[in-house]
């Protein structure tokens, strides 16, 4: 489970998705986000699905190795539906003793689900079409405009770059780890949810120990190469915005203005 984690890994391509401005795809990627709690129907999730269906097939990125990344969350979205069917009123539509599901619950755990599903998968794409150098030069573009409210704009892209690239990394001497204690007789698989996840404590201490090693050997690899930070830093490639990213960001429009005007459409229809 924990290989199929795609947050932060990066899937090579030359697709239309890939070559586009970083600044673009992430401001895709955000606004995406927040399109997604303003949709108030099924209607709305809908245009959702065809827009980030578009997207996938554009990027040429599997629709496989994208829903390979819902498996380790599959819990979270199981947690997230059961709680609100059974903790939400209304009409009952099946009760037994103290538990009982209502179709406002229902309709809820359905709607919030969906939610999650598009979100990860919306978030998911950015660092799947994007190099993490390129997202490092986007972000610190998009922050730039703060550094004269002297915010280190190139420092926090930079952390939050790291952070994601080695997402990937971690999760893979979380595996080595694993396996080396299975070798030795260690069972993560057997046993109720809570007895799984008691049996992951002794991980913590290698896992934060080959951290702290791999972020020692990353200064040093910088320092080394005489890394000093945004200042006089100058780029081989520098990022600019062309034709495609302007029609990008013109369809981005028109998505978020049929997510905000689709429900008063539908309540004129009816």
């Amino acid at each position: 489970m924990i290989r199929d984690i795609t947050l932060g890994q990066y899937f090579p391509g030359e697709s239309g998705i890939h070559r586009l401005d970083p600044r673009v795809k992430i401001i895709i990627a955000l606004t995406f986000i927040v399109a997604l709690f303003l949709v108030k129907d099924f209607i709305g999730f809908f245009i959702a699905v065809v827009a980030l269906a578009v997207v996938i097939s554009r990027s040429k990125v599997p629709l496989r190795f994208i829903l390979k990344g819902l498996k380790p969350i599959f819990i979270i979205i199981i947690f997230t539906f059961t709680v609100n069917m059974f903790m939400i009123g209304g009409e009952v539509l099946w009760q037994w003793k103290f538990l009982h599901i209502t179709r406002e619950g229902l309709y809820t755990a359905v709607f919030m689900a969906i939610r999650l599903i598009l979100l990860i998968i919306g978030s998911s794409l950015l660092t799947l079409t994007t190099k993490p150098i390129h997202l490092t030069d986007g972000i610190e573009s998009l922050l730039k405009p703060l550094t004269l409210v002297k915010v280190p704009a190139h420092e926090l892209a930079m952390m939050m770059t790291i952070a994601l690239r080695f997402i990937p990394t971690l999760l893979e001497e979380t595996d080595k780890i694993m396996k080396a204690q299975m070798a030795r007789g260690a069972d993560f698989e057997s046993g109720h949810i809570l007895s799984r996840a008691k049996s992951l404590i002794p991980l913590l201490v290698p896992l934060f120990i080959s951290a702290f090693r791999i972020a020692q050997d990353l200064a040093m690899a910088m320092e080394a190469r005489c890394y000093r930070g945004g200042a006089h830093r100058t780029r081989m490639n520098a990022i600019k915005m062309r034709l495609r990213d302007v029609v990008a960001l013109i369809l981005l429009v028109g998505f978020v203005a049929l997510i905000v005007v689709e429900p008063y459409v539908m309540e004129a229809i009816l």
